[in-house]
């Protein structure tokens, strides 16, 4: 089974390398951002996350974990999972392995985006403008999210360093270039394992 985290932080492309991904392994792409904007807005649950998606804050890792592991219990025959924004704490991470572990799995990679913060404000404004999320429009919360993912969801990568699951992949230029490097990347695990 192929887990792979997908990580960055927002605006790096993780929603739209994931895709591609998806695409090509026959992965179940799972995205805690889309889980949370899918929730039932009038629902006690889809208020509590979008009061913590409007001010650009995590929502805390208990309810995110029991989101994200009842979207993986939908898909038992899945070849493998692409974790779209999750983890984002290493509480959370220590949580991921603890359920795959459950399930006779693991985490098979992280492979993490790096983008300059210049370029990541672009890239959310340029979202905003054509999708419509307003999340992406204001560039206090656009700063809050970077601040968030540096203080809070950053560290996690050296969770997965530690285990010699990271690889650092170079998310600057066209989304098929980024598409290379992350299938290059996959590949070269692939080969070791």
């Amino acid at each position: 089974m192929l887990n792979i985290v997908l990580f960055g932080p927002p605006g790096a492309g993780k929603g739209t390398q994931s895709k591609r991904l998806k695409e090509k392994y026959e992965l179940v792409h799972i995205s805690t951002g889309d889980v949370f904007r899918g929730l039932d807005p009038e629902s006690d649950l889809g208020k509590l996350a979008k009061s913590y998606a409007d001010k650009g804050d995590l929502v805390p890792d208990e309810i995110t974990i029991e989101i994200l592991e009842s979207e993986v219990k939908k898909f038992p025959e899945a070849k493998g999972v692409i974790y779209d924004g999750f983890p984002r704490t290493t509480e959370q991470a220590l949580s991921l392995d603890s359920f795959l572990t459950s399930k006779n799995a693991s985490v098979t990679m992280m492979l993490s985006l790096v983008v300059d913060e210049d370029e990541l404000r672009s890239r959310l404004i340029n979202r905003a403008s054509a999708s419509g999320r307003l999340d992406d429009a204001d560039p206090k919360i656009i700063q809050n999210r970077i601040d968030n993912y540096n203080e809070k969801t950053a560290p996690v990568a050296q969770f997965y360093a530690e285990q010699s699951k990271l690889t650092e992949i170079n998310g600057s230029g066209s989304i098929e270039e980024i598409s290379a490097r992350l299938v290059d990347a996959v590949e070269s695990n692939k080969i070791r394992d």
